[in-house]
């Protein structure tokens, strides 16, 4: 089901969205009975807190909605997504909220209507809204069903969201805007100069491939490139298992391009888009690649593995290199590649790279506007020496266990051939429920992406 506003003109209760400091002004104002009722519960319309006011009937006259103090807000983001979760089944009509909250605020009120029930029924929040005078309700509508699409995808476990249902969902994606979609797959990846590709994933059950989706005719280009890594065992450096249990989430950087793409396409952006996906699993058989082992990457750069397990890096590789040869205007990767982004800027913070300060004015301008954090990191050139390990070209893991998420994005630029380029090292996880991220898969970065998008292309 995708998130979606109350028609207008749907009878609705008034929602007051108050602040701590303006709530005794606020309460003078009203009926008496209205105060009367909030000074003998003891509403102190702290953040996320929900007053119910009944009527003479027994039913709900009008809610407030608890908007705490300013400091209290900037912990966080999407706060009246939380009050859609504790208010009871109904349509409510917002009061009181400012202009400039308005867009952030539906929207986490749209994401709180997320739950994953493939497997199990859920029960998300049941309060529906009216849109808010001043934004533009079908676009919020198709942002979210965008961070849906990619949650649903994040959220299904590798045995049903395998290399083969990857590309499943990319056809229907494709099919529902008028895109193509062109895939290479098994040992046609080797026919078609896709070498790194084909090696990562030959030792898993389902042939890798490479999906390969193109739509819109006019504009500027844009290519995403997304990693695909359905689940990631490690190869031979396998994985402990404690750090196995959420590999199904390694095709969050697919997950995301595609919800990215989902939206573009709804909006009918003017652009060209392409989208490229290597899907494969990093399994372990008698085909695995080792450690030692020299590649080709379809650029003719050689690569050393120093460790199967840094495996992203070499699907994306052959992927940005055939994504180059088009000559975007601008190409952008998304993976869940290092953990050492992790360890630099935590779960919920998008790290990105490029080398073009007019991107990211534009994208920390848009990040800061819908809501969706992501922080600047060095294509820091002096660490170049730290992926070239003598022997070949570049090395997928150097040693050391420093600058592990800059060393990577220095690897993934190698393959660019000097187009234009955005690398996100994103994490594609909630790991404890809050408002309008339920546990589990969530977007990063891709909003921010798509409210830049009119200024970095020129749209």
């Amino acid at each position: 089901m995708r998130p979606s506003f109350a028609a207008p003109g749907t009878a609705a209760i008034p929602l007051h969205v108050v602040e701590e400091g303006a709530l005794d002004g606020w309460v003078a104002a009203q009926p008496r009975r209205v105060a009367d009722w909030l000074r003998a519960t003891g509403f102190a319309a702290a953040l996320g807190k929900v007053a119910l006011v009944p009527d003479d009937a027994g039913g709900i006259a009008l809610a407030i909605a608890g908007y705490g103090t300013k400091d209290a807000r900037a912990r966080g983001r999407f706060h009246l997504a939380g009050v859609a979760g504790a208010l009871p089944e109904g349509t409510y009509r917002l009061e009181g909220l400012a202009p400039e909250a308005r867009e952030t605020e539906a929207l986490g009120w749209l994401l709180a209507h997320y739950a994953f029930g493939r497997y199990r029924a859920q029960s998300p929040a049941k309060a529906r809204l009216i849109a808010p005078e001043g934004i533009d309700a079908a676009r919020l509508e198709t942002i979210a069903a965008g961070e849906c699409l990619t949650r649903d995808l994040v959220n299904t476990p590798a045995n049903d969201m395998g290399p083969e249902a990857l590309e499943a969902a990319c056809r229907a994606l494709a099919a529902e805007h008028g895109a193509s979609v062109t895939v290479t797959t098994g040992e046609e990846l080797l026919a078609q100069n896709l070498p790194l590709i084909h090696t990562v994933g030959r030792a898993a059950a389902q042939a890798p491939r490479l999906i390969d989706m193109a739509w819109g005719s006019d504009g500027p280009t844009l290519t995403l490139v997304g990693k695909g890594v359905c689940f990631d065992t490690g190869g031979l450096n396998l994985k402990p298992g404690s750090s196995m249990g959420l590999m199904k989430k390694d095709m969050g950087g697919a997950a995301t391009v595609l919800g990215l793409a989902q939206m573009i396409m709804a909006l009918d952006l003017p652009l060209r888009l392409r989208v490229l996906i290597p899907a494969v699993e990093n399994a372990v058989s008698a085909g695995a690649f080792r450690p030692g082992d020299i590649l080709t990457a379809r650029n003719g750069l050689t690569v050393e593995i120093n460790n199967t397990d840094a495996e992203g890096r070499l699907v994306l590789a052959d992927a940005l290199a055939l994504g180059a040869e088009g000559a975007p205007d601008l190409m952008i990767s998304m993976a869940t590649l290092t953990g050492a982004a992790r360890v630099a800027l935590g779960p919920d913070l998008a790290p990105y790279y490029t080398d073009a300060a007019s991107f990211a004015s534009a994208l920390e301008s848009a990040a800061m506007r819908v809501a969706d954090p992501v922080w600047r990191m060095p294509f820091h050139t002096p660490y170049e020496a730290m992926i070239e390990p003598g022997i070949a070209d570049l090395d997928n893991a150097p040693s050391g266990g420093m600058a592990g998420s800059i060393t990577a994005a220095l690897f993934l630029r190698r393959f660019t051939a000097g187009r234009p380029y955005a690398h996100f090292d994103i994490y594609a996880w909630q790991q404890a429920a809050a408002p309008a991220r339920p546990k589990g898969g969530v977007g990063m970065g891709a909003r921010a992406l798509l409210d830049a998008l009119p200024e970095v292309l020129g749209l």
